[in-house]
């Protein structure tokens, strides 16, 4: 396989933004047409990826000939090929749905769209951990443009929350860059990862401050507690097609988490502070969250705090470090990013024949399509409650499994009652919507083919995962035991040779297989 095809995730959708940008005077169809065609190529390519981190080989790009740790590398793993592989089908759905007129009420809609999965992409690909700054601020100003698409009061305020909040965790993250920066002497995250584990004394100390400084950030990334509080606004403001993308971007925090851990941090003093950390706030996430859905009163926030249970339990399953909960998160990861996703645009369709009334949980005319639309919430509330046999019943049994000891007393009463919340709220939403409306004149609107095509992409998902169980399961275990060997990753990139005294010596580096000083 071409040696380039690890960087298209990134070029293609920088390419399609620049073609959808620079032609702003093309029809609305063209555009459409061209966004849907980038994201399709790109739900082509990462699956390539996604089949060829399958067989366990690791496979590096040195931007620029140059060598790791002194030039920038991007780095495709099993982890990295299941994000962006993930990224894409959401995309692909969301850009569908957003092709029936959602992308017209405001203007570079889809150039925006193809810039927010440039960056999401590029984070997952990133071997330097100042490029994963990079690309962190690429995905957030997309994401600030596409927050506020169409305008309106309330969207305005909450992206102006969200703007704030993600300033100051840019600062910080730049801070804890410069802190591990001064102790280690590199950027790149394997590199980073050999200086630590050598590391004593006060070094190692201001190592664990960086450490947490950024898992601070990344908390505030993946909303948790007490950082999720923009969340739940934020997601019920936004355009149906861009919460739904964003249900991706809390696993973006979730992903740096478990890259930085396990690479950088892993068998250091900081990695028992960031457990200690992960686990309490996770299992506190899950609780309120949980609180959340059965108090909201709106389709929208319920969807938004139902993300943050699934964020709640996917980082209390990251702090248990072990290869059974890792492998529980990684196959629970898809589905709840996938289910909570057409939520988001579930809740519009349903929205729209609603009048005035829109999503809010009261009573109001009946629905003009009742039994397509609810036979779609049907689907997506059993996968999103968790209700067997589908794969997130799989996903939280395969996690009660793996926590052991005091840990079980914690989790499983917590995973109960989120389940059980969000079964209720589900049932009394679904109640609202399709029994309880007055009788008389039928709301109109219909769900137009671009809606139903996005909706049933994404709502796919649920089934296919529980078939392909098996193949999904192994690979997902196989995927937390490449992330528990590290070194794997650090002897291939970087050799046997200490590059600590590489850079030490500032001697010129040699290409070994061409014999050029770069």
């Amino acid at each position: 396989m071409n040696q380039h095809l690890i960087s298209l995730p990134i070029l293609l959708p920088m390419f399609g933004a620049l073609v959808l940008l620079l032609s702003g005077k093309a029809s609305d169809r063209t555009h459409r047409r061209l966004s849907i065609a980038f994201t399709v190529l790109l739900v082509i390519v990462t699956l390539l990826l996604l089949q060829r981190a399958a067989g366990g080989e690791l496979t590096f790009y040195a931007l620029g000939n140059w060598q790791a740790p002194f030039g920038i590398v991007l780095m495709l793993d099993r982890l990295s090929a299941l994000m962006l592989s993930l990224t894409a089908v959401l995309a692909l759905g969301c850009v569908i749905f957003a092709s029936a007129g959602d992308d017209v009420r405001g203007s570079n809609f889809h150039g925006l769209f193809q810039l927010q999965l440039m960056g999401l992409n590029g984070a997952f690909l990133t071997g330097d951990i100042f490029n994963l700054f990079v690309f962190f601020e690429i995905t957030l100003l997309a994401s600030y443009a596409l927050l506020m698409h169409g305008g309106g009061k309330e969207r305005v305020g909450a992206g102006l929350h969200y703007v704030i909040l993600n300033v100051a965790g840019s600062a910080l993250f730049l801070i804890a860059l410069g802190v591990l920066y001064g102790a280690t002497g590199t950027l790149n995250m394997a590199d980073m990862g050999r200086r630590v584990a050598t590391m004593s004394g006060d070094q190692a100390a201001l190592v664990t401050a960086g450490a947490l400084l950024l898992i601070v950030v990344f908390s505030l990334k993946a909303a948790l507690l007490p950082l999720y509080f923009w969340l739940p606004r934020t997601y019920s403001s936004a355009p149906a097609p861009v919460a739904a993308l964003f249900a991706i971007m809390t696993k973006l925090g979730l992903y740096a988490i478990l890259r930085v851990n396990s690479l950088i941090f892993a068998d250091s003093d900081a990695e028992s502070a960031i457990q200690g950390w992960l686990w309490w706030s996770g299992l506190a996430t899950i609780l309120l969250a949980a609180i959340g859905v059965l108090a909201a009163r709106d389709l929208r926030p319920l969807v938004a705090y139902l993300v943050l249970v699934s964020v709640g339990t996917l980082l209390a399953a990251a702090s248990l470090s072990t290869t059974a909960a890792t492998t529980a998160l990684l196959y629970y990861l898809p589905h709840t990013t996938l289910i909570c996703g057409v939520l988001f645009l579930i809740a519009e369709l349903i929205g729209q024949q609603r009048g005035k009334a829109g999503t809010r949980l009261v009573r109001a005319r009946r629905l003009h399509q009742r039994y397509l639309l609810g036979g779609l919430f049907l689907a997506a509330a059993v996968g999103v409650v968790g209700l067997p046999p589908l794969a997130g019943s799989l996903a939280k049994l395969l996690l009660m499994q793996a926590a052991e000891g005091s840990a079980r007393l914690w989790l499983w009463p917590l995973l109960l009652l989120a389940g059980l919340s969000a079964l209720i709220a589900m049932s009394r939403a679904g109640s609202v919507f399709f029994w309880a409306s007055y009788k008389g004149e039928v709301a109109a609107g219909k769900v137009t083919r671009p809606q139903l095509v996005g909706v049933v992409w994404l709502l796919a998902s649920a089934p296919l995962l529980v078939v392909f169980a098996g193949p999904i399961s192994h690979y997902s275990q196989a995927t937390a035991e490449q992330l528990a060997m590290p070194q794997v990753v650090i002897q291939q990139l970087l050799g046997d040779e200490p590059t600590r005294d590489l850079v030490q010596s500032r001697q010129p580096f040699h290409d070994q297989t061409q014999g050029d000083t770069l």
